[in-house]
């Protein structure tokens, strides 16, 4: 049997990638490593298929730690690399964890892989790396990145040490840069499932300046595939773009959900923008459609509708993850914001 190290399998995207692989490849066993961060949850795991999953828990920098998964579970056909600090916010509060692990865990990761003798090693990035572009301009693979906030900076810092990789050492290394991500088990600080959270409470929903922050939207079910198709066919050292082509506003994204839960437009509420923020991501995947034959299968309006049902079929989920740290975070962040809003 095939095995696939997966790093941050426990949170959003890891988590919907371990069940993507485990139920769509049957000669497959995936490690999955996380630390169990804030945003790790092992209830995202529920179900999975235990004889094929294999849960570690273990920090991605921790060189030691790590050199010990590698050994355990040799041979690994891949690594695939999830494992990411990803909340802009978070990262202009301190950056610090930022540095740590999605620069550090990556480059150990690396380390690992070449001493090994891994076969294959996908960096899972994010278009952020190409930062703010006026339309109609999208970012392509080799567009210049131009990170502009903490978070994108770190990311576009571990791409820059994967191909680094590629080109001293002549490790089979891939990339992917995805839009927006929604779907099932996203950490409510991220924009969909903190509005459903509040809509669904009768709460305000805060928004960010004018809220005419323009960002493509795709189902975490589409992401993994097209992480799959590019581990399983793309060129070793290539990046690949996987985007929607569906951009919305927050203010569009707002109006969607306060719909599904037939609450007024009176709860969107604006507070003070945060620092340096991206005014419109926008990339092209053309590469990825034409050579790899990947393209979303959900449609927006109608992937959103899901995930509202979701998250309204799972309210015990929804409340674990919104309880202790998670709310003393949002109070921090939101009412010390709203308290120095100015007039809009």
């Amino acid at each position: 049997m095939k095995k696939i190290l997966i790093t941050g399998g426990a949170g959003f995207i890891g988590s919907n990638l371990v069940r993507a692989l485990l139920s769509s490849r049957p000669d497959v066993q995936v490690c999955n490593v996380d630390c169990l961060t804030y945003a790790g949850n092992l209830e995202n795991l529920a179900g999975v298929d235990e004889e094929r999953h294999i849960f570690v828990k273990a920090d991605i920098a921790d060189a030691p730690a790590m050199e010990k998964v590698f050994g355990a579970h040799a041979p690994l056909a891949a690594v695939i690399n999830v494992a990411a600090d990803s909340h802009v916010d978070r990262s202009i509060a301190s950056a610090a964890p930022f540095i740590h692990t999605n620069i550090l865990g990556t480059q150990v990761l690396l380390d690992l892989v070449r001493k090994h003798e891994v076969p294959t090693f996908l960096q899972v990035s994010t278009d952020e790396v190409y930062g703010s572009l006026e339309p109609p301009v999208e970012a392509v693979e080799d567009t210049p990145l131009q990170p502009g906030n903490p978070y994108a900076a770190s990311k576009a810092a571990a791409d820059l040490l994967a191909l680094a990789a590629v080109n001293t050492f002549g490790l089979d290394v891939r990339i992917t840069r995805c839009c927006n991500n929604y779907g099932p088990y996203q950490f409510p600080e991220k924009l969909i499932p903190l509005l459903i959270g509040n809509a669904r409470d009768g709460k305000t929903l805060p928004i960010y300046g004018d809220g005419k922050y323009i960002r493509e939207w795709i189902h975490v079910e589409d992401h993994c595939a097209g992480i799959l198709a590019v581990l399983e066919s793309g060129r070793p050292g290539q990046i690949y773009n996987l985007g929607s082509n569906e951009p919305l506003t927050n203010l569009e994204v707002a109006a969607v959900i306060l719909e599904a839960f037939a609450r007024p437009s009176s709860l969107i509420h604006h507070v003070q923008d945060r620092p340096g923020h991206d005014r419109r991501y926008a990339i092209d995947s053309s590469k990825a459609r034409d050579g790899l034959g990947w393209k979303p299968q959900w449609q927006l309006d109608a992937g959103l509708a899901a995930t509202i049902a979701w998250y309204k079929e799972q309210q015990s989920w929804l409340d674990n993850v919104r309880s202790g740290a998670y709310r003393e975070y949002y109070q921090t962040w939101y009412e010390q914001r709203d308290r120095s809003l100015g007039a809009l």
